[in-house]
C-alpha cells in the first residue's frame, strides 16, 4: 500500500494533522488505529439514554488561543459548559480551585477578599524557587491547604511522592479572592454539541483522507510503503522498547448508573484523601442532559494498562532522549502527548499540529 503520508493514532493529534495535510497539502493521508474507533483519549458516545460519556475521562475544551479555537469551531458547535470542580474533604465538598468560600467554609471564618489575601501571606512557606510540587503548593497555600486538598491526590494520581515531582506539573496554583467557582478561567470554553467523535468525524471527512481501524501498524510494518511517517503512539513502543520503557501514568473506570436525576452537586468531584479513586464524574453536566437516571466514572490512576500521562521526571526525560536520538536519524515525525512524552493539554496538542510546518 503506497500513500504520501502515514499517521499512526487517530486521536486529536493525528486527526488535526491529517486535516491539514490533505487541505494545504493535498496529500493522501492514511490513518491506522488500533483501538475500533477515531477519537483517541477523546472518544465520547451516548448510551441509551442519551448521555454523552467521555469512555477515558472528562475532556473539558478551553483555551486563550483564538486560532485555536476557531480552527476546532469549523468542525462543530459549542454548548457552552463552565465547568466546576469540588473536592470533597473532611465530609464536605468545597469549591476547587481555592476561592473565598473555600476558605471561609472550611476554616469557618468569614473573610473578605482582602482578608483572604492576608490569610495565604501568612501562612504560604517563603520559598523563591520552589524545586518541586510540594514547593509550589505550599509556596502559595500553605501547608494546611496543602495537606488536606493536594498531597494526597496528587500523590494518588501520579505515583510519585510532590516533593519528587517537577514544579513544572503544576505551575501555578489558581487561589481567588472572590466566590468565581469556574475551575477555567480561559476565553473560550465548551464541549462539542454532537460530541467530540462526532468533531473528529468531521475533520477526517475529506477524499484525500482514509482511516484503518482496528489495525495495529507494529504488526504490519512493511505492508504500508509512505513519503512522511508521523506517530502519536509512545515512541518507546515505536522502536520496540529498545532502550527500556518509558514510564507512563495509566488510568481506569469503574461506570457505574444511578437511579437518580442527579448523583453529585456538581460534574467532577475530586477526592484527595482515603479513597482509592481520583475522582468522579457524572456526564449528564456537560450538555446539561435531562433524564431520570444517571452514568458516572470512577477515576482509579495505576501503574499498568494503556499510557495515558508521561511521567516528566528527570530520568524519565533522559530515557525520551535516546529515542528521541533515533528519531531525528529516521523520517518519523512524532507528536502529540505519548509520542513526545510531554503532558499536553488538548488545546496545546491542537495548537502543535495547527502550528507544525509541513
Amino acid at each position: 500500500m503506497k500513500v504520501d503520508n502515514l499517521i499512526i493514532g487517530a486521536g486529536i493529534a493525528g486527526i488535526t494533522l491529517a486535516r491539514r495535510i490533505a487541505e494545504e497539502k493535498n496529500e493522501s493521508v492514511l490513518l491506522v488505529e488500533k483501538r475500533n474507533h477515531i477519537g483517541g483519549y477523546c472518544y465520547d458516545y451516548r448510551d441509551l439514554e442519551g448521555i454523552l460519556i467521555h469512555k477515558y475521562g472528562p475532556h473539558i475544551f478551553r483555551t486563550d488561543n483564538t486560532k485555536v479555537y476557531e480552527f476546532l469551531s469549523r468542525f462543530t458547535d459549542w454548548y457552552d459548559y463552565q465547568h466546576k470542580v469540588l473536592t470533597y474533604v473532611g465530609g464536605h465538598y468545597y469549591p476547587m480551585p481555592i476561592n473565598l468560600d473555600t476558605v471561609n467554609n472550611y476554616l469557618n471564618t468569614n473573610y473578605s477578599s482582602a482578608d483572604v489575601i492576608e490569610y495565604f501571606d501568612s501562612t504560604r512557606v517563603k520559598i523563591d524557587a520552589p524545586k518541586n510540587v510540594e514547593e509550589v503548593i505550599t509556596s502559595q497555600v500553605g501547608k494546611e491547604f496543602y495537606n488536606q486538598f493536594f498531597k494526597n491526590y496528587t500523590e494518588k494520581q501520579w505515583g510519585v511522592d510532590p516533593s519528587k515531582l517537577p514544579p513544572e506539573i503544576v505551575a501555578r496554583i489558581p487561589i481567588r479572592a472572590n466566590r468565581d467557582d469556574r475551575y477555567f478561567s480561559c476565553r473560550y470554553q465548551g464541549i462539542p454539541i454532537q460530541g467530540y467523535t462526532q468533531m473528529l468525524q468531521n475533520m477526517i471527512d475529506h477524499k484525500k483522507i482514509s482511516v484503518l481501524l482496528n489495525y495495529n501498524f507494529y504488526n504490519h510494518r512493511d505492508e504500508i510503503d509512505a513519503v512522511n511517517v508521523y506517530c502519536s503512539a509512545p515512541i518507546d513502543e515505536f522502536y520496540e522498547y529498545r532502550f527500556g520503557s518509558l514510564p507512563y501514568r495509566c488510568v481506569s473506570f469503574k461506570f457505574e448508573r444511578h437511579n437518580v436525576e442527579k448523583y453529585q452537586p456538581v460534574s467532577v468531584v475530586n477526592y484527595p484523601n482515603e479513597n482509592a479513586y481520583t475522582r468522579i464524574t457524572e456526564f449528564k453536566y456537560f450538555t446539561n442532559h435531562q433524564s431520570k437516571n444517571t452514568v458516572i466514572a470512577k477515576e482509579y490512576p495505576s501503574g499498568e494498562g494503556d499510557p495515558s500521562y508521561p511521567i516528566p521526571l528527570k530520568e524519565n526525560i533522559k530515557l525520551y532522549e535516546k529515542y528521541n536520538e533515533l528519531a531525528k536519524e529516521e523520517s518519523v515525525t512524532f507528536i502529540g502527548r505519548l509520542g513526545t512524552y510531554k503532558y499536553y493539554s488538548m488545546d496545546q496538542i491542537v495548537d502543535e499540529m495547527v502550528e507544525m510546518k509541513l
